[in-house]
């Protein structure tokens, strides 16, 4: 029969030794250590006013308003609840109770840039498309907005959710005023309206026109003398 060494001997008595001093001081699953003692855990919602003793266990108090215990522990304190602030893009999903924290979620029109489990703890608003764009693709809780561009004879104010084809004047047997560009529909005048103003026009333009051959006359007079 092999004996152990005295050194393998020394070594198997520390291994016992650190053994039954983690044994002696560890507390069990629904308990914590305060000192050399082991106490029973307060419930979930709920934070300890006074340790066990001896002779009394545990003294636990409800969390107050605002705050929370989400497992069975040995706080002096609940931990206080989140805030679903509006300045980061944050609404309330689900309120805090004395057992759960709250829940906050992105306001309308933002997106969650800091997600966590059921939840988020920051958001920003949807891309806004510019003039000459349109909404590819519409933003969620989750993602951004995606703009695209318009092409050819279409446009679009930034809020469309595709480009519009310009308005064809001729058809509707109007006059293009202005033609159209890719943030701007055309603009339609009526052709009667159009030589209406023409012809409002046109006697001023001649009486300027007059005048100015008038000063000439004059000026090559005055020059003759």
């Amino acid at each position: 029969m092999q004996m152990f060494t005295e050194r393998q001997l020394k070594f198997c008595l520390l291994h016992l030794y650190a053994v039954s001093a983690v044994m002696m001081n560890a507390c069990g699953p629904a308990e914590y250590k305060t000192g050399q003692e082991c106490c029973p855990m307060c419930s979930t919602g709920y934070f300890v006013k006074y340790n066990c003793t001896e002779y009394a266990s545990t003294s636990c108090l409800p969390c107050p308003n605002s705050t929370f215990t989400d497992s069975p522990n040995g706080l002096s304190k609940c931990f206080s609840c989140s805030l679903c602030d509006s300045s980061v893009g944050l609404k309330v999903k689900r309120a805090c109770s004395s057992t759960l924290n709250t829940l906050c979620e992105p306001l309308e029109g933002h997106y969650c840039t800091d997600p966590i489990q059921d939840g988020c703890r920051g958001a920003v608003e949807h891309t806004k498309c510019s003039p000459g764009q349109y909404i590819n693709q519409t933003g969620t809780g989750s993602t951004d907005a995606v703009c695209a561009e318009c092409v050819g004879d279409t446009y679009s104010n930034g809020s469309f959710t595709s480009c519009r084809p310009h308005t064809r004047c001729e058809s509707l047997g109007l006059f293009t005023g202005k033609p159209g560009t890719h943030t701007e529909d055309a603009y339609c005048e009526n052709r009667r309206h159009h030589y209406m103003v023409l012809w409002a026009v046109l006697p001023l333009a001649c009486t300027v026109l007059v005048v100015l051959v008038f000063r000439g006359v004059r000026s090559r007079e005055k020059q003759d003398r």
